[in-house]
């Protein structure tokens, strides 16, 4: 427990460091690098090695083009590259297909290409919400998704320690409740609110959501319809990624994070929710809140 805190306490102060750097390039090439570390452990967790380095090999120019693909020029050459790392996949299992399992390699595709949408979601909502007119908007809206997936797996976990008695899913998940799962759902409400309130003092005169748009109760419900869908969406993700390690007879993706696991051990309930979160900000978030 002790190596846990140590380590999610130097994890936030990463955090805080790499958001100061939110409106430079810099921060589109750091999570280009997290992405990258997530792919290599999904490559890993489907039992490649250094002898298959040419399934990994594209999609390390491939994950820093689609970070940076808010920029006009990467834009204008990302469905070619898209195109041409298929057809690179395509000709490489022509190749080498004594060697390269179709199975294996479709889910090292499928899963990284899940992982992509995630972490382009952050990078999109820095696009989406330029700070010259949104102010730390987009700031918020990261911090909001962390907060859903990262407090709503905190409150599921010790709800589910101390009230938990019906399995969520036993085979994929034994230690996952379903008393755990409605604490975790009131627990990313609770703590999305939260970060509201506290965004609304700290930032909100820098912000278009509470000086130009201004905040009312709707905006308070959305919030909280929003950390319940969220929740529910980290679960999802949650054990989509257990899923997989079960399948593939591993306990973590990684061990970056003492006493977490890897990345995507910590990412896997942010998964589905990065994308949510930044459609609900491009469909209705300005709209609906006012």
């Amino acid at each position: 427990m002790k190596t846990r805190i140590i380590t999610s306490a130097v994890a936030l102060v990463v955090l805080a460091l790499v958001l100061v750097l939110f409106d430079s390039v810099l921060f589109n090439l750091i999570v280009a690098a997290v992405c990258l570390l997530a792919e290599w452990e999904i490559y890993h967790a489907f039992g490649f090695g250094r002898r298959e380095w040419i399934v990994f090999a594209p999609l390390v120019p491939y994950t820093v083009l689609v970070m940076v693909s808010t920029m006009p020029a990467a834009w204008a050459v990302l469905l070619p590259c898209s195109l041409l790392v298929a057809l690179y996949l395509c000709v490489c299992l022509l190749w080498r297909h004594a060697e390269l399992d179709f199975a294996r390699m479709s889910g090292v595709v499928c899963f990284s290409g899940l992982v992509i949408l995630c972490f382009y979601s952050l990078v999109y909502l820095k696009h989406l919400l330029p700070m010259e007119q949104y102010g730390s908007d987009a700031i918020y809206f990261i911090l909001l998704i962390l907060g859903m997936a990262w407090g709503g797996d905190s409150a599921a976990y010790f709800t589910g320690r101390f009230l938990g008695k019906h399995k969520l899913a036993p085979v994929v998940s034994p230690h996952k409740t379903v008393e755990g799962a409605i604490g975790g759902v009131f627990g990313s409400m609770l703590l999305a609110v939260v970060i509201t309130v506290i965004y609304e003092q700290i930032g909100g005169l820098y912000s278009l959501m509470f000086s130009g748009v201004g905040i009312t109760w709707r905006t308070y419900l959305l919030i909280a319809v929003m950390g319940a869908i969220g929740s529910g969406l980290g679960i999802l993700g949650d054990l989509f990624a257990s899923v997989v390690k079960r399948q593939q007879g591993i306990k973590d993706y990684g061990k970056i994070f003492p006493g977490h696991g890897g990345i995507l051990d910590r990412f896997d309930s942010v998964m589905f929710i990065a994308p949510f979160v930044t459609l609900a900000v491009t469909l209705l978030f300005y709209r609906v809140a006012q």
